[in-house]
């Protein structure tokens, strides 16, 4: 059974097709790759599957129902989360406060002190709970990003949507990012994640779906994709590949 089904999906710019008729789908449980290099359409797609844009053509089935073109906010309220390439937290607000927010807008629309609890939980979760009423303009640029992905996980998602989360990390913060994303699926959320850094895709993705130039170039077993030639010339490079 799937949980996300693409299917045709184009998204035009004026003439340019940023997305060319794209079809893949995510399981429940499962962890799928998207790559392809700078301007291969795959945050747009991302952008398609959370509502921040409409899709010229095709359909996006979440659980069976075809989200394409709803506001955002319904999309998170009907279980799908994710994170940005650029960080997107509250600066002036507590890391508390910050993951109260999307408690209180996400699917149980929990308030008062289960939302509280709640949000300490998630916090919790990503390593930063002790420092819960810290502002959080005061975090590293690290931990901004584990306070976005606590935000995330906070709106209790079914499928999230990780847009180079593991970017910028150290190698020890790197295993850390890897054996966190990995223990989502312990509890049923599925993930599709972009991501250029090879070692996570391989620890973390069974399988990868690769763009170039807006359309779909392989999808199957990880280290099936990563050594077919068309994608090894289209984004990842001998050095990659070896």
């Amino acid at each position: 059974m799937s949980i996300l089904d693409i299917s045709g999906v184009t998204k035009r710019f004026g003439g340019l097709a940023a997305v060319s008729d794209l079809s893949f789908s995510v399981k429940h449980g499962e962890i799928v790759a998207l790559l392809g290099p700078n301007g291969s359409g795959k945050t747009t797609m991302i952008n398609m599957i959370s509502g921040a844009l409409v899709p010229s053509n095709g359909q996006i089935r979440f659980q069976g129902d075809d989200i394409a073109g709803r506001a955002p906010d319904r999309i998170a309220r009907a279980g799908i989360a994710r994170t940005f390439q650029l960080v997107r937290i509250l600066p002036s607000l507590s890391l508390i406060e910050n993951v109260v927010v999307p408690a209180a807008f996400g699917r149980r629309r929990l308030w008062g002190d289960e939302a509280l609890r709640h949000a300490a939980s998630c916090l919790d979760r990503v390593g930063l709970k002790a420092r819960c009423d810290l502002r959080a303009a005061d975090l590293t640029y690290i931990d901004q990003k584990r306070l976005e992905l606590a935000r995330a996980l906070s709106a209790e998602p079914q499928l999230l949507l990780l847009d180079e989360w593991l970017a910028g990390l150290n190698p020890a913060e790197l295993q850390e990012g890897i054996a966190l994303i990995r223990s989502l699926t312990h509890d049923g959320i599925s993930i599709l994640m972009v991501e250029h850094i090879m070692e996570a895709v391989r620890a973390l993705c069974p399988r990868t779906v690769v763009m170039a130039a807006g359309r779909k170039i392989a999808d199957g077993p990880t280290a099936d994709v990563l050594s077919q030639p068309e994608v090894i010339a289209a984004y990842l490079g001998e050095a990659a590949h070896a």
